[in-house]
């Protein structure tokens, strides 16, 4: 309005055009808005955009999540926008008595514990661990076929962000070919039900699938893989860096367990020995 008032156009045509008052504007030119303000309209903007795609985050991870956007913003004073805003994470309420209550599930429960499936891509079982370094924590998230418990797709990181779910998801797509209608099971953690990994699931035709909370055998699946993991990796030894035990598990995955680790429920056949098998058949039909 300014800009059109210098070029000659009254401000009573502007504001009838905008269908707006006249005394906002001019309480306006009174008292402008600072830079120091307009700078921090702008942080709360990128918190807000951070907390609505991840409500479970605290405001140490919105803080992160704004800096990646690229807004410069200290911690300090990420929680002091979110505490004038009342932008809380939603596991920093009132808890359960176990110290966490589990959010409403994003998918209905497909697979009601029947973690089997009779051919590849029909079935995903995904889930998250974490092990403890000298520079801190590194989380594994990883996704198995149901049908050969073969690792199909994971990612390793230092945040527990749904970005470590969505980027395992993404490496499993790649590695994988016709995942259309695959099922991928998950827990009902904040990773899995974020709008990014929501997403990510219908951006590749894939379906979701929740279980339910407090029951027990909701993740044995992915307990026996992450069993054999802390055997062999994680409690082997003391671990300085992230990155050593990241190589350690990923060549452990890729050189131990899909290759050399025979396993009854397959027969005494590798995972990748038992879709060899499961393949070819179906090759030589078509």
């Amino acid at each position: 309005m300014t800009e059109f008032a210098a070029d000659g156009i009254p401000v009573t045509v502007t504001c009838r055009v905008l269908n707006i008052a006249r005394q906002p504007y001019y309480r306006w030119c009174a008292r402008p808005v600072t830079a120091t303000e307009l700078e921090r309209a702008y942080r709360a903007d990128a918190l807000f955009d951070a907390h609505r795609d991840d409500p479970e985050f605290g405001y140490r991870f919105l803080a992160d999540e704004a800096r990646d956007a690229g807004m410069s913003i200290a911690d300090r004073t990420a929680w002091r926008i979110c505490s004038s805003m009342g932008w809380w994470s939603a596991f920093g309420k009132k808890r359960g008595r176990n110290g966490k209550k589990a959010g409403p599930p994003v998918h209905d429960d497909l697979v009601r514990r029947h973690f089997t499936a009779t051919a590849p891509n029909r079935l995903w079982l995904a889930d998250i661990t974490e092990h403890r370094t000298a520079e801190g924590k590194l989380y594994l998230c990883a996704i198995k076929d149901a049908c050969s418990n073969r690792i199909v797709g994971y990612s390793i990181d230092s945040r527990m962000k749904s970005r470590l779910a969505v980027t395992a998801l993404t490496n499993a797509v790649a590695r994988r070919n016709e995942v259309a209608g695959c099922v991928v099971h998950t827990d009902r953690g904040s990773q899995f039900r974020s709008r990014k990994f929501v997403r990510a699931l219908a951006r590749h035709g894939l379906t979701g699938s929740m279980g339910r909370v407090g029951a027990a055998g909701e993740n044995a699946a992915m307990e026996s893989f992450f069993a054999l993991l802390q055997n062999n990796v994680l409690d082997r030894r003391t671990w300085i860096t992230r990155e050593e035990l990241q190589i350690a598990i990923v060549t452990w995955i890729e050189r131990a367990y899909h290759r050399r680790r025979r396993q009854a429920a397959l027969g005494r056949l590798t995972p990748i020995e038992y879709e060899v098998i499961m393949t070819t058949p179906v090759s030589q039909a078509a």
